[in-house]
Formats: C-alpha cells, sequence, structure tokens
C-alpha cells in the first residue's frame, strides 16, 4: 500500500475517524492491527518477518536486566544483533550474487544451470531492523530502559507510518508517545494534513515528473553524451531529494494526525556548504544512526588523526552497502567518506569554517557527482556517463543543440520544471529559518485559503497519471 495511491487514502481516512472513537486504553491495540494491516497488504510473510524482529529484540532487551555480569549482558547483545545483521546482508547481497553467477554461466565460465530464484526484498526491512538494533544498543548502554509492554514495543517498531522508509525512531522519543492520552487537536491535524500535502507536491509533481526523464537517460546511457548528462543528474539530485524527503513529509505529516512527533528528517540539505553539513541535513534519522551506532564505536574523532580519517571512511562504506551491494553504492559511499576526509584535513578541528558563497555551489555540484553512481545502474554506466560529459563542449552550438535533442521537452514542460523547482528552492530557504507550514497559516484566510487550492489543482492536474510509482528509498 502505497502513499501516494488511492487505497492508502481510504485506509488513512478509515483509521483516523477510528482512532479517535475507540477509548484511549485501546488505541495502541488499535494502532498496532492498522500497522500490521498496512504493511501485510504487501505481503503476508512481511508480517512475519517483523513480528519475529519484534519478539527476539522485546526479549533480549529484557534480558538486559537480568543478566548477572557484563558478560552475559554482551553475549545477549551479539545475540540480537548479529542475526539481524547476517539476515539483512542476505537480503541485501542474495539478489546480486544470484545475477553475477547467472551472468558467468552465460559466459561459460560455469557449467551448471542457471538460476531463476529471485529473493524478495521484504519492503522497509533496512529501517525496521535499525530501528530495532538502535533500541537494543540504548537498552545495553543504559540510556533508555527496556519496554515490558509488549504491544507498546510492537507498536514502536511497526508504526505504519514511518515503518516503510523512516524516520528512524528512537525509542526514548516515541514509546512515551504511544502511551500519553491524545484527544483530538485541530491544529495537529490541520498541520499534518498541511505537511502531507507539501510531501505529495515534492513527490508527484516533481520527483515523479523528473523521473521520467532521468529514467530514460540512465537506463540507456550508451545512446547519450554532453550535456544531457549534467542536466539529468541534477534533475535526479531533485528527484531523490523530492522524493524522499516528500516521503518523510507524508510520514511526518500522517503521524501528527494521531498526535505523534516524528523526528524531522531533512532541513533543506541543498543549502550545505559542505559535504559535511549535507549529511547534518540530509536522512538525518539515519546519519546520526550510523554517527551513534558506527562512527562513534569506532572510536570517531578521540583517535589519532589516521584513525579518525578511517572511521569516516569506514562509516560511509557501511552507509553505501545498506544502500545495496553492487559496486555503485560502495564507491558512492566511499566518494562521500574521502570527500568528508579532504575536508577534515583542509580545516582541522577547532578551526572555524566560514561559509563563503561560493561553497554552495561547489558543494552541490560535488553532491551531483557523488549521484552518479548511486543512479547509474553498474560502474560501467557511471564511467560512460563521466567521461561524456563535456562531449563536444569546445562548439557551445552543438554542445547546447545535443542537449536539446537528447531531451525532447516543449518549452511548456521545461517552464513548469522550472518553476517547481523555484517553488521548491524559495520553501527549503525560508525553512532554514523557521517552520514554514507554521508560520504561512499565521495569515489571514483570504491569502491561506488560495495557495491550498492551488497547491492541490497542481498536485492534481500536473503529477502523472496511472499506476502510483514506489518510492526510491523503499528498494533499500
Amino acid at each position: 500500500m502505497l502513499f501516494n495511491s488511492v487505497s492508502f487514502g481510504i485506509f488513512l481516512i478509515i483509521v483516523f475517524l477510528l482512532y479517535y472513537i475507540v477509548p484511549h486504553k485501546y488505541r495502541w491495540g488499535f494502532l498496532l492491527l492498522a500497522s500490521y494491516a498496512f504493511y501485510m497488504n504487501l505481503h503476508l510473510w512481511y508480517g512475519i518477518l517483523l513480528f519475529l524482529t519484534t519478539g527476539l529484540t522485546y526479549i533480549l532487551a529484557i534480558s538486559f536486566e537480568k543478566a548477572k555480569t557484563p558478560g552475559q549482558k554482551k553475549r545477549n547483545l551479539l545475540l540480537g544483533i548479529i542475526p539481524l545483521v547476517l539476515i539483512l546482508v542476505f537480503f541485501k547481497t542474495a539478489n546480486p550474487l544470484i545475477s553475477r553467477i547467472n551472468d558467468m554461466i552465460a559466459a561459460g565460465r560455469l557449467s551448471i544451470q542457471p538460476f531463476t530464484l529471485v529473493i524478495l526484498l521484504p519492503a522497509g526491512i533496512s529501517f525496521y531492523f535499525f530501528q530495532s538494533m538502535g533500541y537494543l544498543i540504548d537498552v545495553y548502554r543504559g540510556r533508555t530502559s527496556a519496554e515490558k509492554h509488549f504491544g507498546y514495543y510492537a507498536l514502536f517498531v511497526s508504526f505504519f507510518p514511518q515503518l516503510l522508509a523512516g524516520p528512524i525512531g528512537r525509542a526514548d522519543a516515541l514509546l512515551p508517545q504511544y502511551k500519553k492520552e491524545r484527544p483530538f487537536n485541530y491544529e495537529n491535524v490541520t498541520y499534518g494534513l498541511k505537511l502531507m500535502t507539501w510531501g505529495y507536491f515534492k513527490k508527484l509533481v516533481i520527483a515523479d515528473v523528473f523521473a521520467i526523464t532521468v529514467n530514460t537517460l540512465y537506463d540507456n546511457v550508451y545512446s547519450y553524451v554532453g550535456l544531457a548528462f549534467i542536466i539529468v543528474t541534477v534533475m535526479f539530485a531533485i528527484e531523490i531529494y523530492c522524493d524522499f524527503s516528500g516521503y518523510s513529509d507524508i510520514a511526518i505529516g500522517c503521524a501528527k494526525l494521531f498526535g505523534i512527533d516524528l523526528m524531522t528528517n531533512f532541513k533543506s540539505p541543498y543549502y550545505s556548504f559542505s559535504i559535511k553539513e549535507f549529511w547534518s541535513r540530509w536522512h538525518i534519522s539515519l546519519s546520526t544512526w550510523f554517527r551513534d551506532y558506527v562512527y562513534i564505536p569506532l572510536g570517531g574523532n578521540r583517535v589519532p588523526k589516521w584513525r579518525h580519517m578511517l572511521n569516516l571512511l569506514l562509516t560511509f562504506l557501511v552507509s553505501g552497502f545498506w544502500h545495496g551491494s553492487t559496486i555503485t553504492y560502495i564507491v558512492w559511499g566511499a566518494l562521500h567518506g574521502l570527500l568528508q576526509i579532504i575536508e577534515t584535513l583542509i580545516c582541522p578541528k577547532g578551526k572555524p569554517r566560514k561559509k563563503h558563497f561560493i561553497m554552495l555551489p561547489v558543494t552541490f555540484i560535488l553532491l551531483c557527482f557523488t549521484w552518479i553512481f548511486f543512479r547509474a545502474n553498474s560502474i560501467q554506466d557511471a564511467l560512460w556517463v563521466i567521461s561524456r560529459l563535456f562531449w563536444d563542449a569546445s562548439r557551445p552550438l552543438n554542445y547546447l543543440k545535443t542537449a536539446a535533442i537528447c531531451l525532447p521537452l516543449s518549452y511548456f514542460q521545461i517552464a513548469g520544471r522550472c518553476l517547481a523547482v523555484l517553488v521548491l528552492a524559495v520553501y527549503d530557504y525560508f525553512a532554514l529559518k523557521c517552520d514554514v507550514i507554521k508560520e504561512f497559516s499565521k495569515q489571514k484566510f483570504f491569502i491561506r485559503f488560495p495557495v491550498y487550492i492551488l497547491l492541490l489543482v497542481v498536485i492534481a492536474l500536473f503529477s502523472p497519471k496511472g499506476v502510483a510509482t514506489e518510492f526510491i528509498y523503499f528498494q533499500f
């Protein structure tokens, strides 16, 4: 059940109406049932794996308090972390490995029959596995108490707005909210609906529209050259941001309807003056997860300089592997690690980094370069794109003419895309300083209402029609 589908709209309306009818003491159970219904609508066995994960981590977290020695406590932690990591590695590597073996068979390097097996990657598994592992580690460290009520803990793991693609929640922030009585709050509901609408605008009007052009070129890279690749790479940078931040906005807004506050996941990341700042604004719940549970345990920056550099690189290599086991994701992660190492060497700890305006476009250009590896279907495709970025650039007119041929967009389509990006840029600029939705809600009715109607009309008219498209991060 996708957020951008009619079935989800019907589901959400029913769950919302019943939620405030159900007595407070039963609401956790109602939300839990709704969350499992939401998830198992995708596939029955998804719910089974989710339940087993929940049960395992629930039991082990409680066992920490019963452990008699630190050794027993650590052993119990490993009994939870290792199976989760191995299962995640299996799902991340199984299909690429099978595909690689089939390629070797086709090339005659193996004398066996090709495999026809395809491993079904459970949607959202990375997100709820990380949320569960983070909970285990926090309980182990004594930062939060083990939740004794299985129902509340199960809801923490499976809450449907954040289940498929985050934000990755922390137990100390979410569990108390599930227990607290939450009466109907008009301001929460209207704020949630406005945030969801903005998320749908980013997903349907920008991300899905840009995806049509991006997919055309990146799925057939050997048919194109030159400026077209620069344009579609910038389009992909905008697409993936609007797709993922759009999901986060919908998830946060949806949770707000039920009085639940999820953490902010994006803070105008393309207004960053460095790669380090970008990662403090991009997918914040995941980047802080890697910081707290990978980077800091490795020693963080409280180690010799060479070790600090290695810790940065290893953390981003793990991040790359989290996205997928193919070499393109590993290279993408390595590039971000190397860029952070270079930044650290240029501006050592303790010396303030001045935010020169020129660093804004430079950072964006570097990010777009790394996005090439993230989006390319193979390392060969990525290298082809890079080698052809400035093909025929010595002849500017031909350079522009080739791009126009490769990107058959009408003036109306170009103007529409530029206008949508301008709206996004203006929103994100003001979002650096304030909560745009909250501040705009203070405007007079005759100013607010036409804008809301216009936004809904634009979504209805200019979003691609047909089957609802998945969000990019569902595959991770």
